[in-house]
């Protein structure tokens, strides 16, 4: 069976087979299936059942998103009970773009009880004595001969374990870890540059870098205009002492005054708007692109899940970069992996994480000018982009009608930024790009 949907195309590269087969080791018949197999009540892992195996490997690249552990241990579970077999459901490690592959594989019995179970975000080796009844039946003399007397080997040195899944938090942490580990070692990067804003978001990439990469591997760059204020520097400056990480100042404020002093012919009559905020966005894109070309360094961007839905973002600003390490990662998760990241060592202050979210792009500018409050702005968000709910849904759940429809309107108009933005690590059931494939153009309401 291939998948068709979400972040799967697999019937684009791939055919189906015919039909399923076992195979046999000595006197133990047992079937290889891959993924999707076994997802589906009525698919091959029933036949392969029906054709003698007592035990099924099921081989997988299943793309990781928080709660699909649970999913997965749902499945496995289920098809172990309903075909009265052994399941080992081995998946892969490591980044790829966007998808974090987990591991976390399993062996599950038939009774539907998890066995041993692999770690997390890392290459792991599992052993587990199990007993399986020969088979001599019908389906003995079909089943592909693997081996007639599998060679007898001394037992690997491989102690029986039940990892415990990780919480939350740390899963989801740990997924961007490996992300923005894997997506640098792959394309040949070992070091990265941030616009160390002295914000929350720039803060836990920053941080998440640093776990990745090595303190000494990355560098926060604070790029002050007119309109910074004296905490974010010194925000900016205490977050990367406490991690450890290279620091630079490089204030844009006399390239922002040239770029004004340019235009002035051509804005004359019209008042200062957001062409002069985003003027400053693309300053600092610049600059860290610049760092990027003649060092080398891998540009991470810092925008979060609710701003890429509501296109609270500069294009060829803050996300110009070669990858969006919080993308897919809401503002109000921003905040809690933020605690779990200080719960491990303190390295984001107290001053950042109660500071009010501004774009400091203007004076006394502040997130909630233009965007409801996060806590509100998040669930909508979710229901509307993850859970594919209507206006009418999402307004029934208890949020304002014209909060929702104007949440709606940003999402909608901002698909044509989403499209030019680096990928992003998918944490969430849904992220934007091969999860959620939408028109730029698209009048139909």
């Amino acid at each position: 069976l291939l998948p068709n949907y979400g972040v799967f195309d697999e019937k684009r590269y791939f055919s189906s087979g015919e039909a399923p087969q076992v195979f046999r080791a000595g006197d133990i018949i047992f079937g290889v299936n891959i993924c999707e197999d076994i997802w589906h009540k009525e698919g091959p892992l029933l036949q392969e059942a029906s054709m003698g195996a007592k035990l099924i490997i099921n081989i997988n690249s299943s793309p990781y998103h928080a709660g699909k552990v649970l999913e997965r241990e749902g499945i496995a579970k289920r098809g172990s009970k309903a075909s009265n077999v052994y399941i080992i459901y081995a998946n892969l490690v490591g980044g790829q773009d966007e998808i974090v592959f987990d591991g976390q594989s399993m062996m599950v019995d038939p009774s539907g009880k998890v066995i041993c179970r692999a770690e997390a975000f890392k290459e792991d080796l599992l052993a587990a004595d199990i007993d399986l009844e020969m088979n001599k039946g019908e389906f003995y003399e079909k089943a592909v001969l693997v081996s007639d007397k599998p060679t007898e080997r001394v037992k690997p040195a491989i102690t029986h374990k039940d990892v415990k899944p990780l919480s939350e938090n740390a899963e989801i942490y740990q997924a961007l870890l490996l992300g923005l580990k894997d997506y640098a070692a792959k394309n040949g990067f070992t070091k990265a540059v941030i616009g160390l804003s002295g914000g929350i978001d720039s803060s836990l990439v920053a941080a998440i870098a640093s776990d990745a990469l090595g303190k000494g591997n990355v560098t926060g760059v604070f790029m002050p205009t007119r309109y910074s204020s004296e905490q974010s520097e010194i925000d900016a400056k205490k977050v990367a002492s406490n991690m450890g990480i290279n620091f630079s100042t490089i204030s844009i404020d006399h390239i922002y005054k040239l770029y004004l002093i340019a235009f002035e012919p051509h804005f004359a009559g019209h008042a200062m708007d957001t062409t002069e905020e985003n003027l400053q966005a693309r300053i600092r894109g610049n600059v860290l692109m610049a760092l990027s070309n003649k060092h080398g360094w891998l540009v991470l961007t810092t925008g979060n899940k609710s701003e890429m839905s509501t296109g609270y973002a500069t294009l060829y600003g803050d996300m110009a970069g070669g990858l969006a390490v919080i993308k897919d990662v809401p503002k109000t998760l921003v905040y809690r992996l933020s605690k779990y990241r200080n719960s491990i060592g303190t390295v984001i202050p107290d001053s950042v994480m109660k500071k009010e979210p501004t774009a400091e792009l203007r004076h006394d500018q502040k997130d909630r000018d233009t965007l409801p409050p996060y806590e509100i702005l998040d669930p909508i968000i979710k229901a509307y982009v993850e859970e594919d709910k209507g206006a009418d849904q999402i307004t029934s759940l208890g949020f304002d009608k014209e909060v929702v429809a104007r949440v709606i309107n940003m999402v909608d108009r901002s698909e044509y930024k989403r499209r030019q933005s680096p990928p992003g690590i998918k944490i969430t059931p849904k992220a934007f790009g091969k999860d959620r494939r939408m028109p730029i153009t698209n009048k139909y309401k």
